[in-house]
């Protein structure tokens, strides 16, 4: 497996698309139930080991953040062939890792599509417009197979951002893009930008 990088394809202050997806047990949520509220969007899954690295410290940065800021989790990964991936699998997932988000499940792939997500995780940060102010990697942290060196897990890159919206500053100048395992698509509806 290879580690992916994000796309970058969406742009700083670009409205970003939104979307109306189930969770793990079929009910439906819209992007705009943020209320007006910035949100962090994530495209994850429950096999990726970027991801399972950062489950905790994901449950921590919504801990911190929640009253603030609306978050929703995005699972596209093609369940038949990855069915670790499957909704019901995405309920106890949330779960085991304290996730209290909603965690939705884009059947169709057409979300992470037109988000131009590529790897889980992929993070995405919007203002309270829907307009994007961050695209980048969580921290500077990986998996042990995957890291240079030993880095704890923090979120200091998401979090600046996060401080940034709240204190209305610019977006950040230095975005890292995130990387980790690419989205499973579903054979013949792999995007143009992937590959």
């Amino acid at each position: 497996m290879a580690e992916t990088r994000s796309t970058r394809n969406l742009k700083i202050g670009d409205t970003v698309p939104g979307f109306s997806l189930p969770d793990g047990d079929g009910k439906l949520i819209d992007f705009e139930d943020r209320d007006d509220r910035p949100a962090l969007v994530m495209f994850v899954c429950n096999h990726c080991p970027f991801v399972v690295h950062l489950a905790e410290g994901i449950r921590d940065l919504a801990l911190d953040y929640g009253d603030e800021f609306a978050f929703f989790a995005i699972n596209s990964n093609d369940v038949e062939n990855y069915p670790t991936d499957a909704p019901e699998k995405m309920v106890e997932f949330a779960n085991e890792h304290g996730w209290e988000f909603p965690y939705l499940y884009d059947e169709d792939q057409s979300v992470a599509k037109s988000w131009a997500a590529a790897c889980t995780p992929d993070f995405f940060l919007t203002d309270e417009d829907g307009k994007l102010v961050y695209c980048g990697q969580f921290d500077g942290s990986r998996p042990a197979r995957w890291a240079k060196k030993e880095v704890d897990v923090t979120g200091d890159d998401i979090r600046r951002a996060m401080e940034a919206v709240l204190e209305g500053d610019d977006p950040l100048a230095r975005q890292l893009p995130s990387s980790g395992c690419n989205i499973k698509w579903k054979p013949g509806n792999e995007p143009a930008y992937f590959g």
